[in-house]
C-alpha cells in the first residue's frame, strides 16, 4: 500500500508515476475522501475536549454537593454525538483504506516505460542454446514416452492443468527442491522455513494478492464457515514467508532477514484458458523454492539484485540458457516497484519461458503488513523493505532439463549438479 499523505502532499507527481502502470488515479475521490475525513478528525477532536470538559465540571461538583443532573445530561448528549462522529470517521477510514488497497505501488526511476511485456528489456543472456542433430521433442513428449509424466491419470483424477510424477522423473523432480534448498541455506545465507500452505485472507492482502486478484485463488472453507472466513491455498510461499513478521518491530542489527521455503503453489489460472492445458508450464498446482529477504530502505536496491543473482545461480549450476528482463512500468507486478523476470531455454517452443521472477516490494508489503524495524543510531521506528523471488520454479525447471537434456533416442541426461542427489544417476530413460 502507498503511503496515504504521499499521495496527498504529492498528487500531481503521484497520478503521473501510476498512469505509467496503466492507473489512473481518481484525483477528485481521495481527494473529497481526505477532506471528509479531516472535518470529522477536527469535529471528533473537540467532541473529546468537550467531553473532558464537562468530566472535570462534574467531578468539581461532586466535591461541592451540588446537583449535577444538568450536566451529566449535557456530557450524555456529548457522548452520543461524540459516537456518532467516531462512526463516520471510522465509516471513511474504510473507504479510503479500500481505495488505497487498489493503487498498485510506485515504480523505481529506473524501470523502463512501457505498455505491456513487448516493451520489457533483457538485461543479459547466459549460455547457448544447444544444437541438436535431430527432431526436438517437447518435455510432454519424452515424459510420456518413457512413462515417467502422466497427464492422463491426473486428469482422470483432478481435471486438466494437473500432473502425476514417478520413478525417475519424480526423484529429479525431489532432488532439484533439495539442491535448490542447500545451495540458498548453504552458500546464500537464507533460512529455510517450512509452512502452513492454508493461509487467511488477512495474509494475502498482506503481500498484495487481495484484493485485486480474488479470483486467481482456490479457496477452502470447512462446513461451518463462510465464503467470508475462508482459508486460501497459496499461490505461493511469498505469502507465509512474509507474514511471519507481520505487526512486528525487528532491531536494526537483525537485518537483513533471508528466508526460503519450498512448497506446493495452487493458481486458478483465471483469463488463461486455452494456454498450457497440458505440460508442466501452467499448472494450477506445482512446487517453488521461495527466497524472501527483509531489509533496512537504504539496501533494498543491492538486495534486489542480491536476490536475482541467487535465483540465477541455479540456473548456471544446472547449466541452462537464460536471459534476464527488466520489465517496464505497464508489466511490473502490483506490488512491485521494480522486477527482474529470468526466462529459461526451451528447445521445442525455441524461445525463453518464465521460470522466475524477482521483485522489490519497497515498503508497499511492509505497510500492510505493519513490518518494522528499529533503527540502531536513534531508535526510530521504520517500515522495512522486502523482497521476493522465484528461484525457482520447479516444474518449468524440470521441464527445461528434460528438454534441454533430452537424447537422440528419447533419454534425458541428468545435468552433474544433480547427480549427487540421485545417487549418482546420469540417465533417465
Amino acid at each position: 500500500m502507498i503511503d496515504h499523505k504521499l499521495i496527498i502532499k504529492n498528487i500531481e507527481e503521484v497520478c503521473k508515476k501510476l498512469i505509467l502502470r496503466n492507473f489512473y488515479l481518481d484525483k477528485k475521490k481521495i481527494l473529497l475522501q481526505d477532506q471528509k475525513r479531516k472535518i470529522l478528525q477536527i469535529e471528533v477532536e473537540k467532541l473529546q475536549n468537550k467531553r473532558n470538559l464537562q468530566s472535570k465540571i462534574i467531578s468539581k461538583i461532586k466535591i461541592n454537593n451540588k446537583n449535577i443532573d444538568i450536566y451529566k445530561n449535557k456530557s450524555n448528549k456529548i457522548n452520543i454525538l461524540l459516537n456518532e462522529k467516531k462512526q463516520k470517521l471510522k465509516k471513511i477510514k474504510k473507504e479510503i483504506d479500500n481505495y488505497l488497497s487498489t493503487i498498485p505501488n510506485i515504480l523505481d526511476e529506473k524501470v523502463p516505460i512501457g505498455k505491456d511485456q513487448k516493451n520489457n528489456i533483457e538485461v543479459k543472456k547466459w549460455g547457448s542454446p544447444k544444437i541438436y542433430n535431430f527432431k526436438i521433442k517437447s518435455h510432454v513428449e519424452i515424459g510420456e514416452k518413457i512413462k515417467y509424466l502422466d497427464f492422463s491419470r491426473s486428469a482422470k483424477i483432478s481435471g486438466s492443468r494437473f500432473v502425476v510424477m514417478k520413478n525417475k522423473i519424480s526423484y529429479m523432480h525431489r532432488a532439484l527442491s533439495q539442491f535448490m534448498l542447500n545451495l540458498h541455506t548453504n552458500q546464500h545465507g537464507y533460512e529455510e522455513y517450512y509452512v502452513p500452505y492454508l493461509v487467511n485472507k488477512n495474509m494475502l492482502y498482506g503481500t498484495g494478492q487481495l484484493p485485486k486478484f480474488y479470483n486467481d485463488f482456490f479457496y477452502a472453507k470447512s462446513f461451518f464457515e463462510d465464503i467470508q472466513s475462508c482459508y486460501a491455498l497459496i499461490p505461493t510461499a511469498e505469502v507465509p514467508l512474509t507474514n511471519l513478521m507481520r505487526n512486528e518491530i525487528i532491531d536494526e542489527n537483525y537485518l537483513p532477514i533471508k528466508m526460503t521455503s519450498h512448497t506446493p503453489c495452487f493458481r486458478s489460472e483465471a483469463g488463461s484458458y486455452g494456454k498450457d492445458t497440458k505440460g508442466l508450464i501452467r499448472m494450477h498446482q506445482f512446487d517453488k523454492v521461495e527466497i524472501v529477504q527483509i531489509v533496512s530502505p537504504e539496501n533494498s536496491i543491492k538486495a534486489l539484485e542480491e536476490i536475482t543473482h541467487h535465483a540465477e545461480r541455479v540456473l548456471q549450476l544446472l547449466d541452462l540458457p537464460y536471459r534476464k528482463i527488466l520489465l517496464c512500468s505497464g508489466d511490473t507486478g502490483f506490488s512491485s516497484c521494480k522486477t527482474y523476470d529470468l526466462e529459461v531455454w526451451m528447445p521445442s517452443r525455441n524461445k525463453y519461458i518464465e521460470v522466475s521472477s524477482c521483485s522489490n516490494t519497497s515498503d508497499f508489503q511492509s505497510r500492510r503488513t505493519k513490518i518494522r524495524y528499529r533503527k540502531i543510531s536513534n531508535k526510530e521506528i521504520h517500515l522495512t523493505h522486502i523482497l521476493n523471488g522465484s528461484a525457482l520454479a520447479i516444474s518449468r525447471t524440470l521441464a527445461s532439463i528434460i528438454e534441454n537434456y533430452q537424447t537422440k533416442e528419447g533419454n534425458i541426461k541428468v545435468p552433474k549438479i544433480l547427480q549427487p542427489y540421485m545417487d549418482g544417476l546420469k540417465l533417465i530413460k
